[in-house]
């Protein structure tokens, strides 16, 4: 019989694949990243326990293309400034993902809140555009020009916090207990420039970010760099303290009763006029 491709693996197949995986080569990418502060109870908001707020309110966005060979990817997130037992990091609310094969390994194995949309870097000489989309909404812009090189950083270790979690067959709490993830990445980066430009946040529905006020500019910078990630599950949590929040990981129909808060704008920017390097 000819091999059946959906059928069982021998368990030399599996091994071979797992061993294959493990020894990825450096994959680059080029990529936007603005931090902006913003206001101090929104991100303690979207944080849910036993994640704490830091010192400072910031919010961080990712826009990048990744160099697969024969693949391109657009990779993006939102994440805001976190802390869990003495290890400061990002919890990430939003991270779209142009193509599905990106998508599903990042939820089902480490619980990141990856969503189908658009990702997009356009550099024309110093101009950068970058933004975020989905369901024909940017819902992040960061636009600039580069205004100088800036120093390459050594090799860093960097931590994300994601929820794993399965909802209930029922439709009602979850199948077992969620449970927290470190998600240590080893970043390597070979070039760096500074942008002067500002981060607009725009009103979408299903993508709530514009809740995260640009209040300054803490720096926008577009660089190369390549990075590997472990996950380590540290902890279960409270199923009933996280429920309040999952609805962060889908675009849940329901969203559509929570307006936009009173007297907001469709578009939020915020220049910094001392440069982003400040």
């Amino acid at each position: 019989m000819a091999r059946v491709r959906y059928g069982a693996r021998t368990e030399a197949e599996i091994q071979a694949a797992r061993e294959k995986s493990s020894k990825l080569p450096d994959i680059w990418s080029t990529g936007v990243v603005a931090v902006w502060e913003s206001d101090p109870d929104a991100v303690a908001a979207v944080l849910p326990p036993p994640l704490k707020p830091t010192e400072k309110p910031l919010v961080r966005a990712n826009i990048s293309k990744v160099d697969l060979p024969g693949y391109p990817l657009g990779a993006g997130s939102v994440a805001v400034a976190a802390e869990h037992n003495g290890v400061e990091g990002w919890y990430p609310l939003v991270m779209p993902m142009t193509h599905e094969r990106a998508l599903i390994g990042g939820r089902e194995v480490f619980g990141e809140p990856k969503k189908l949309g658009e990702v997009t870097v356009d550099r024309d000489g110093l101009v950068v555009n970058a933004k975020l989309a989905r369901h024909g909404i940017a819902f992040v812009e960061v636009r600039g020009a580069v205004s100088g090189d800036l120093p390459v950083p050594e090799p860093t270790q960097k931590t994300d916090f994601y929820f794993k979690f399965l909802p209930a067959v029922d439709g009602s709490g979850f199948d077992a207990d969620p449970v927290l993830v470190h998600c240590t990445r080893n970043e390597k980066v070979r070039k760096l420039e500074r942008i002067t430009g500002d981060v607009v946040l725009r009103e979408s529905m299903f993508d709530p970010v514009a809740d995260l006020p640009v209040r300054t500019v803490v720096e926008i910078t577009i660089g190369e760099k390549t990075t590997d990630q472990k996950g380590k599950v540290v902890e279960r949590v409270s199923a009933q303290a996280l429920l309040p929040y999952i609805h962060q990981r889908y675009d849940d129909p329901q969203q559509i009763l929570d307006g936009p808060p009173e007297g907001s704008e469709k578009a939020v920017g915020k220049a910094d006029g001392k440069g982003a390097g400040a």
